[in-house]
């Protein structure tokens, strides 16, 4: 469970390391929403997505001894990227355990940050990333239950509201929660009147469950969704802030996703992955409550094949 204080030392620590991303507005969007729509454009990232804050945090964050013996995660794509990044940006090692059915530009990807990658059966990670930490006596860098990890995420909501700081709604996606928790964290500390609102793909809807319940939810096994970076289910501590935080959850279908990111790049010029454009499609679901409100929303990667794109026609 990390803190405010924990958020502001990640942004002393991760400056220098990272983009301070633009905050993008666009007229037509204000117009068909009735709001005014702020932008925070985490697709332009390093690495291209948030996950940079979160591992940049944790890398630096590390005591000399802890980081000569390197890092290691387990990932499918943009934390094992960003982990790379960080680790090569403190010159110490770094291994990610991947599952042999990543796409190959994935671990492309992973391995040009100067990272060492391991193959295995997707169901093996943990148990592969495990043995691995005890052989070599690296640090794991959990992708979103670390609390530096979670508390370098809230550091795009930090920038966020210094730019703009009479928001009355935040939104970002969520899947394993790092990004989401940290931003309810940072906005109670900041702009205690303003709601958090969570975007999520219907076809693996356990955040919306979790916190409808009060009992968080098994992730959705065998899913499919455009949203492949919110695939991932909840974290237990991130759970736990959204609750305390009274994060309202908002679930999208797969259409309304893709029409949402086709949007950016026809309208706003911008490449915002499915995950990301949740945010969109969300705020477009409950359009009839956003009239004269100021929306913040956190577009969290831009990595993309663009396979989606055909399936607007």
């Amino acid at each position: 469970m990390i803190t405010f204080a924990d958020v502001r030392a990640a942004a002393a620590r991760i400056r220098g390391h990272v983009h301070r991303t633009p905050v993008l507005t666009c007229q037509t969007l204000d117009h068909e929403l009735g709001a005014r729509v702020f932008a925070k454009c985490e697709n332009l990232q390093k690495v291209g997505a948030f996950k940079a804050r979160g591992a940049c945090n944790a890398v630096f964050g590390l005591e000399a001894a802890a980081a000569a013996r390197g890092v290691l995660t387990h990932s499918s794509g943009n934390h094992g990227a960003a982990l790379a990044y960080a680790a090569r940006k403190r010159g110490v090692p770094c291994l990610v355990v991947m599952p042999d059915s990543a796409p190959a530009v994935k671990v492309a990807a992973v391995r040009g940050y100067g990272a060492e990658v391991v193959l295995c059966n997707a169901a093996e990670r943990d148990a592969v990333s495990a043995r691995l930490q005890r052989e070599r006596g690296m640090t794991l860098v959990h992708p979103f239950e670390d609390p530096l990890v979670v508390a370098g995420q809230g550091t795009a909501a930090l920038e966020l509201l210094e730019e703009v700081p009479e928001l009355d709604l935040v939104i970002t996606p969520v899947g394993g929660g790092g990004l989401c928790a940290g931003t309810a964290v940072t906005v109670a500390a900041l702009r205690p009147q303003a709601a958090v609102l969570a975007a999520e793909p219907q076809a693996v809807d356990d955040a919306a469950r979790s916190l409808a319940t009060g009992v968080r939810q098994p992730r959705v096994d065998g899913a499919r969704s455009w949203g492949d970076g919110l695939m991932t289910g909840l974290g237990e501590p991130n759970f736990h802030l959204l609750r305390q935080h009274h994060v309202r959850v908002v679930t999208v279908g797969e259409d309304a996703i893709v029409a949402a990111a086709t949007f950016f790049l026809q309208r706003m010029k911008i490449v915002v992955e499915p995950s990301g454009a949740t945010v969109l499609a969300a705020l477009r679901s409950i359009e009839p409550e956003l009239a004269g409100r100021r929306i913040g929303m956190v577009l969290s990667g831009g990595n993309t094949d663009f396979a989606w794109l055909p399936q607007r026609h």
